[in-house]
């Protein structure tokens, strides 16, 4: 028994990253970070509810804010394995800081449009497709293999404490400050996390010599072919470019569930993205520990199995509280979900090519929410306000479909 009983904690200590080597500080970082993006992405479905009421306009908002994986995803990943990762990341952030603060000024002077809405939707994700990529393929570099799943899951854990449970419920209350605060704010949180990545310390990525004449249309190519080719990663991304449009159709349309379906106004809102934040807080707690005794597929599978039950829930029962605990089931479940999937995938990837298989991966899986989000307002326009949700438990039952041909 006392073998035993070593054995497991000498496990459990390789499994936690340790803060220093850079981790801390790549941690601090994209916390910082999350807590500006959190402030702004709860704010601006509200800012676009006080522009129009049109379901569609306003679903087409969060679409913009994915539609760039679509169009320049596969072009990060090749950049990401071509460059050094540490000085994209902070050059990426120090201009997306200066949009912010672009927008912030607009905001205030009372001059801000859903075009407006739609372009800087557009712009920051553009700019994302490259800094996710290279944040990805840095990770690895920073904390040894056996550490990655503990790694990604204080990441994601991290964030959503600051961004879903300390920052987003604050938004009501710091637009009564000025609409432009929480923009502001996410500004001067760019220019933190740019200030602390470029402190980094890391070695210089080790890559084979690029053959003569290898484009970046090649470099591409090549990532969605081994990608495609590893069959685990290939039904795990089909599975979940299915989810994301249940999640765009969700996303897209929860200011309207809350607010108009259930009538509990912003302050409902914000519950909601609290619940949301509180249940994946949870999820990363026990990520590791589901896989530890499933294995990543299988817990991956369980979770889409729980998030289907809880957005048939969400969008049938017309009672707030009930709307609350189906969101925050969901959160948990779906950061099970993302932490086996990202750990996974850098398993299981050569390090040389992380970038653009990250980048294959994202692109697929993450383009499938400009669709879902349209599909979600389509729903609100149609069904009423539990119709997207309903979309969504959908699409999601489909996905847990199909990666169960992966466990049998």
């Amino acid at each position: 028994m006392a073998t035993t009983g070593t054995t497991r904690t000498t496990r459990d200590v390789r499994r936690v990253p340790a803060w220093r080597g850079g981790f801390g500080r790549l941690w601090t970082a994209a916390v910082v970070s999350k807590a500006g993006d959190s402030l702004r992405t709860a704010a601006m479905p509200l800012l676009a509810v006080s522009l129009t009421r049109e379901p569609l306009l306003i679903a087409a908002v969060t679409a913009c804010g994915h539609l760039p994986w679509l169009l320049f995803g596969l072009v990060g990943g090749a950049v990401a394995d071509r460059v050094d990762q540490r000085g994209a990341m902070w050059a990426v952030d120090l201009v997306r800081g200066g949009l912010m603060a672009a927008f912030a000024v607009v905001v205030a002077l009372g001059h801000a449009s859903v075009a407006l809405l739609l372009a800087l939707a557009f712009a920051l994700t553009t700019l994302q497709t490259l800094f996710d990529n290279a944040a990805t393929s840095l990770l690895p570099s920073l904390v040894p293999a056996e550490s990655l799943a503990g790694a990604n899951a204080r990441l994601l854990t991290g964030q959503q404490i600051v961004g879903g449970l300390l920052v987003a419920p604050l938004v009501p209350v710091l637009l009564l400050a000025g609409d432009a605060v929480p923009y502001a704010a996410d500004a001067a949180s760019y220019v933190v996390a740019a200030l602390l990545v470029a402190s980094l310390r890391v070695p210089a990525p080790k890559r084979p010599p690029r053959r003569d004449g290898s484009t970046l249309r090649a470099e591409m190519a090549e990532g969605l072919r081994v990608l495609w080719r590893d069959r685990t990663q290939r039904r795990l991304c089909v599975a979940t470019t299915l989810a994301n449009l249940g999640v765009g159709a969700l996303v897209a349309t929860l200011v309207l569930h809350m607010t108009g379906w259930l009538g509990a106004g912003d302050g409902g809102y914000a519950a909601a993205l609290t619940a949301y934040g509180v249940g994946s807080v949870a999820g990363g707690a026990v990520a590791g520990r589901i896989a530890d005794r499933t294995g990543r597929i299988r817990a991956v599978f369980l979770a889409g199995v729980v998030q289907t039950g809880a957005l048939g829930v969400l969008g049938s029962v017309r009672e707030l509280w009930v709307a609350l605990v189906a969101l925050a089931v969901f959160g948990l479940m779906g950061m099970v979900w993302n932490v086996n999937q990202v750990t996974l995938m850098q398993e299981r990837s050569p390090a040389e090519m992380l970038g653009r298989i990250s980048a294959a991966f994202r692109t697929l899986a993450i383009g499938g929410a400009p669709l879902g989000a349209l599909l979600g307002g389509a729903a609100a326009a149609a069904w009423g306000g539990g119709g997207p949700a309903l979309l969504a438990a959908a699409l999601f039952a489909v996905a847990v479909a199909s990666l169960g041909r992966q466990i049998n």
